[in-house]
């Protein structure tokens, strides 16, 4: 039996994406018949694909042949926190631009993944559905063909995905609020709740109703509280993280293809939880579990 604890790392993971992390290499369809037949165990019980596990959760994993030459000697480059034939969600790093940019030689999301799934023998060609800022980490959806980037490209426009983001931002938040300041002409709307602070950065879930560039991070800034690292709209600078304390937890949609409940969430990273306020580290686990429980 293969036994790990839970660490911050897979917080609010799925048990199909810790999955993925562990056994990269591994089809899809091996990955799922391990959850299928009760091979993977957390606390002891079984778990469903979607089932979030917990920072303190043991896992087990049926040992075998298979399993153990599948097993990763070390973390793969790319988080995937789902996949199927149409599309894959990653756990974009904060730092990483999405697509190419000017500056030549650059690392992207996109060429990443495209290397990733070349070197696990299922090459194809990524295209971004939503576009997060280099900064900002968290869950990203790129499509695995151009007719599923039209697809799932219709669909947001039409329906719009459901976000949840969560931010580090300067001075003391008030506990809840909406920030309707319109942005480019346009109204635009952003639903906050405080879940802890100091008297010198607050931890917030952060939800944009409308769907403006920049939204969030325009918003907080107007109402004096910018999100942290956040040059462009005078956040307080950061040393020793490469982007803003921005980051995209949770996405929601119905699959155009399957008309599939997607619900997917993204584990913070590791140097994120570091900035969080005073007192927050204690207890960001019952909050977390508390935001991706709630009701859709």
């Amino acid at each position: 039996m293969l036994t790990y604890q839970i660490t911050d790392i897979d917080h609010c993971r799925s048990a199909e994406s810790f999955l993925r992390n562990l056994l990269p290499a591994a089809p899809s369809a091996y990955i799922r018949k391990l959850i299928s037949a009760g091979h993977l165990k957390i606390n002891g019980g079984a778990v469903a694909p979607d089932t979030l596990l917990a920072a303190g959760n043991t896992a087990t994993i049926k040992e075998s042949d298979r399993t153990r030459q599948l097993l990763a000697a070390a973390k793969p480059q790319l988080d995937i926190l789902w996949e199927d034939d149409y599309c894959v969600i990653v756990n974009k790093p904060a730092g990483l631009p999405v697509h190419r940019t000017a500056e030549a030689g650059e690392a992207n999301l996109v060429e990443l993944a495209e290397h990733f799934m070349a070197g696990r023998g299922t090459a194809v060609k990524l295209r971004p559905v939503n576009r997060l800022d280099r900064g900002t980490s968290g869950a990203t959806i790129l499509a695995k063909s151009s007719s599923s980037a039209g697809m799932l490209g219709r669909y947001v426009k039409e329906e719009g995905l459901d976000k949840l983001y969560l931010a580090v931002t300067d001075g003391s938040l008030p506990d809840a609020g909406t920030i309707d300041t319109p942005l480019d002409g346009k109204d635009a709307h952003t639903d906050f709740r405080t879940l802890a602070r100091d008297t010198a950065v607050s931890f917030a879930l952060v939800i944009p109703i409308s769907g403006r560039m920049h939204q969030i991070r325009k918003h907080l800034s107007a109402i004096g509280h910018p999100v942290r690292g956040d040059r462009r709209y005078r956040g307080t600078l950061l040393t020793g993280y490469p982007g803003h304390l921005l980051h995209a937890f949770r996405v929601a949609l119905i699959h155009p293809v399957t008309g599939r409940k997607l619900i997917v969430h993204a584990p913070l990273p590791p140097a994120f939880i570091q900035y969080l306020p005073t007192g927050a580290p204690l207890v960001w686990h019952d909050l977390l579990r508390e935001i991706a429980s709630r009701p859709d």
